[in-house]
């Protein structure tokens, strides 16, 4: 029970440390700009925000539910996995934690959302919000894609979680964009100082984890591939 709320606790994380992240953060905005268009109605500007949290949710429940849950069906796969995820664990880590500190940087390619097809989703209304969520959470980028990927997917796998792990992580990832609606629905005033304050955050934020993501990455590599007996 205590490695689930730690492994729970860690998904939530990543899908914060993800949402505050320059790339998905730029869409988180536009989110923002999109749910704050009916400001003057604070129980649309609620239910938008929580439909845009719900859909980004659910594309990650299905990633995980195609990788995770077909590794798992496959008896021999799984074992494989069972018997070798730690040395596997580490150098995935190490990765991750290159990425998050800028040393290692590569180009991923999402579907992009113009200003046009979010005018199209503003015919739709509240519900536009869901199908936003859903377009934004393919939207990967480098960091996004380190950390959904390189991180949540490995602790699901673990944890044989399709359905809880990737719900909290796409909780995580909207929160930025759920917590402005929730400003907007109370006091506008408050959402710029707030915004300031998140992308100062983000990279004190995204460093430390990076360094945390790059020793135990280094531990686990140590210990289950090379074999040292460092306790």
């Amino acid at each position: 029970m205590d490695t689930l709320i730690v492994a729970t606790g860690s998904a939530f994380w990543l899908g914060i440390l993800t949402s505050i992240s320059p790339c998905p953060l730029a869409t988180n905005i536009a989110a923002i700009t999109y749910i704050g268009r009916q400001v003057g109605r604070p129980s649309r500007v609620l239910s938008t925000g929580l439909l845009y949290t719900l859909g980004r949710s659910l594309v990650y429940v299905v990633i995980a539910v195609v990788v995770v849950g077909g590794a798992l069906a496959i008896p021999k796969l799984s074992f494989f996995l069972q018997e070798n995820f730690n040395k596997f664990l580490g150098p995935i880590l190490v990765l991750v934690g290159l990425v998050l500190l800028g040393l290692l940087k590569f180009k991923i390619s999402g579907p992009a959302v113009g200003q046009k097809m979010q005018q199209r989703l503003a015919g739709h209304g509240m519900w536009g919000g869901g199908l936003l969520g859903v377009l934004f959470a393919l939207s990967f980028c480098p960091i996004s894609a380190a950390l959904f990927f390189g991180s949540l997917i490995p602790i699901a796998m673990q944890h044989h979680s399709t359905i809880l792990m990737p719900i909290v992580y796409g909780v995580g990832t909207a929160l930025p964009a759920f917590g402005f609606a929730v400003l907007i629905a109370v006091s506008a005033r408050f959402v710029g100082a707030v915004f300031d304050r998140l992308t100062v955050i983000e990279r004190w934020a995204r460093l430390a984890t990076g360094v945390v993501f790059l020793l135990v990455g280094l531990y686990l590599s140590a210990i289950y591939l090379l074999g040292w007996q460092l306790i």
